[in-house]
Order: C-alpha cells, then structure tokens, then sequence
C-alpha cells in the first residue's frame, strides 16, 4: 500500500457491473479534480483475440480448459509488477487492449489487438484499476495487497449469467448454448481465482434480484435496478460511516453490523456516498506526505 502513489481496483467478472462502478468513479474523480492513471485489466490479457481462439482450441484438444478467468490466459506477473512499481514511485509499464472498431480507429490497430508495451510517462494521482484480477492472489503473485482501496463487484451468481447470455448472444452473436457452454468450462476458473477475491476487498457491493431468477437460461430481460436490492458489505465496519449513509440513502437499512442493503436504483448513488469521503481521505493524506 501506498500513500503517495494510491491503487484503486475494482475487481469483478465480465457482466457483474463493474462498468457501472467506473461511471460513479469517474463523477467522484471529476468533482475531486483527481488525475487518474486508468487500467483496464483486458490489457493484461495473455493472447489477442485471435490467439486465445487458437489456445482454447489446444488446450480442449488435450482436454484442458482455458478462460480468462485463471491465470494461465492472464499476465499477473506484469500487473503485479506494475502495482507495485505504481506504488513505490507512480510509475510502470502498461498497453491498451483494443476492443472494437472506434478504438481500432484512434489506435490504427485491428480490433482484438493490443498495442505495444509502454511506459506511464505522465504525473498522476492514483492508479485505477478495473478488471477481473485486482485482488488476485495465487503461489506466483500478490496483486491484492498493493491496493490501497479494493472494491469488489459482483451480482449474485443468476444475474451475472442472465447479463452475460443476454450481451453475447445481442452482442457478439453466440448463440445460447455456446454461451451456456462457456459458463461451464470457466466454473473451474470462477471457483477458484475469481470467488476469493472478494473476501480480500474492502467493500463488495452484490446485486440481488427480488424477481425469480430461479432459471436464469429461459429468462429473457435482466432483473431493473427497480427489481433488484443491492447489499454492501464492508470488511472493516470502522471504515464505514453508517449514520450518514442511511441518512443520505433513502430506505437504506442494516442487515448486518458491517452490511447495509439499498434499492437497486441507488447503487450508484450509494457508491458515491460511500467512497468520495474515503478517496477524499486518500487524497489529503497523499497531499499531506508531499
């Protein structure tokens, strides 16, 4: 952990939110006039797009299973290294993964690529990191404990596959059962690098429907945020202000002494609420040291 060069990770799988989590970061960077180094966890990726294709297809020859999920698809190593090159002296090497065609455009590059390797060359306040391996931990590699703040975003485990069989089958044109299909082969991967992160995060924010997703296959639309509560729940119960969150939060309530349930609606807010004082804190005490 750093006071002079801060990590925020916000650590989720494909599908949970974690997009969501970036918006309300990004208002609170904005009004608190943060200069953020951004990460997006897809750059550390092993293979390009093409690449993975051609290394799942070998690894299910020899009856192996590869996903993004685990480490072997995954350059850990290097974000470990730049988290805490990061900390020691705000600097590191990073690349963009390119997504699609807008992006393919700003960078000449084909989508699925990534460009070269390069070194953070200017001054920033933090490090933000989103992705699937914030809090990482395995035999080879501590990324969790770099981060001074890790955020955890994970809808329970129905909603997370409805959104990932709605967006690839409108989005990439999987069909239904190729979706289902991949879900299975990276339960391995979830189970095991995926679920412990979030029992290292500081505060997990889990969406729960109040609709029946009892079959999450034949479901058709994502439960709203009118349909879904979200529950906070918060390592340390001395780091959260409870009072001034359920005064802030309309019907929020305690489930816990360190949980607090919201309306799905008000996820964003809550995220708001919850995290500007503890980045503000972040920040006088960085300006503080300077």
């Amino acid at each position: 952990m750093s006071v002079a060069h801060p990590i925020i990770a916000v650590t989720g799988s494909s599908g949970a939110g974690t997009s969501s989590a970036k918006q309300a970061f990004d208002d609170i960077f904005r009004r608190g006039d943060i200069n953020p180094m951004v990460i997006q966890g897809d750059s550390f990726h092993r293979f390009d797009r093409e690449e993975m294709r051609a290394e799942v297809a070998k690894a299910e020859a020899e009856g192996k299973t590869l996903t993004h999920f685990g480490p072997e698809a995954n350059c850990l190593e290097r974000l470990e290294a730049l988290f805490q090159r990061y900390s020691e002296m705000g600097r590191g090497v990073y690349r963009h993964y390119i997504h699609d065609e807008s992006e393919a455009v700003k960078f000449n590059q084909p989508p699925g690529t990534f460009t070269p390797w390069q070194e953070i060359e200017t001054d920033s306040d933090l490090l933000f990191y989103e992705g699937l391996h914030g809090g990482a931990v395995t035999d080879q590699v501590n990324i969790a404990q770099y981060a001074d703040l890790l955020i955890g975003v994970v809808p329970v485990i129905n909603i997370e596959w409805i959104q990932k069989i709605k967006r690839d089958c409108a989005n990439r044109g999987y069909s239904q059962d190729a979706v289902v299909d991949i879900i299975l082969k990276r339960m391995p991967d979830y189970i095991h690098h995926i679920t412990p992160q979030f029992s290292r995060t500081h505060i997990n924010f889990q969406r729960v429907p109040l609709i029946d997703t009892s079959n999450p296959f034949v479901m058709r639309d994502i439960p709203s945020a009118d349909e879904s509560l979200v529950v906070i729940r918060f390592k340390d119960p001395k780091m959260a202000d409870f009072p001034y969150y359920l005064t802030m939060l309309k019907d929020a309530f305690m489930s816990r002494p360190n949980n607090m349930v919201v309306p799905g609606a008000k996820m964003g807010l809550a995220m708001e609420v919850i995290l500007t004082p503890l980045i503000e804190q972040m920040m006088f005490s960085k300006r503080q040291q300077a």
